[in-house]
């Protein structure tokens, strides 16, 4: 991997998800405690699904490096259309993380304002999909993205992997 490569990798994840994750919740968690109690149930439910949506983004991460060929922003042009691990269940596991690792700091911290930045998060991201990323994947992929699409959700998992169909008909 070239220095510049790592340096657009690096880039695209502290303006992205670093700041969703790290910043906004530093910038709005407050220390009053709201509807979630203070537990070892809440706490260890917080670093369950928090460690998961690390290991789950990070895994699409590597992905989008090596098989898309780009970074995580959507201004990275991906050359090749990423439908394997993860992203054989669902279309956006990679936010699926993000998700998660927002839900496991709400939970971890029993912060209100960070359970609901994660619903506006959610919403944010469901809003941007069908307004541009899937026309811009549908444009560049054409009807390798299409039957993709028609076949896997954009957040239920599947219970069964998608395959991809060969090239050689």
């Amino acid at each position: 991997m070239s220095k510049a490569s790592i340096v657009a990798h690096i880039r695209d994840i502290l303006i992205l998800p670093f700041t969703v994750t790290v910043i906004v919740p530093y910038l709005i968690h407050d220390s009053q405690h709201g509807w979630i109690p203070e537990s070892i149930f809440f706490t260890s439910f917080g670093v369950l699904i928090g460690s998961g949506g690390l290991l789950l983004f990070l895994y699409t991460v590597l992905l989008f490096k090596n098989i898309g060929q780009g970074t995580l922003a959507p201004w990275s042009e991906k050359h090749k259309l990423v439908v394997v691990g993860p992203y054989r269940y669902c279309r956006n596991p990679m936010i699926t993380g993000v998700l998660f690792i927002l839900i496991g700091e709400a939970f971890f911290l029993y912060s209100n304002p960070i359970l609901v930045w994660a619903i506006c998060f959610f919403i944010i991201n469901t809003v941007y999909f069908v307004i541009s990323e899937e026309p811009k994947l549908e444009k560049k992929f054409g009807e390798d993205y299409r039957l993709y699409k028609q076949h896997v959700s954009r957040w239920i998992p599947r219970f069964s992997p998608y395959r991809q169909r060969s090239s050689d008909g």
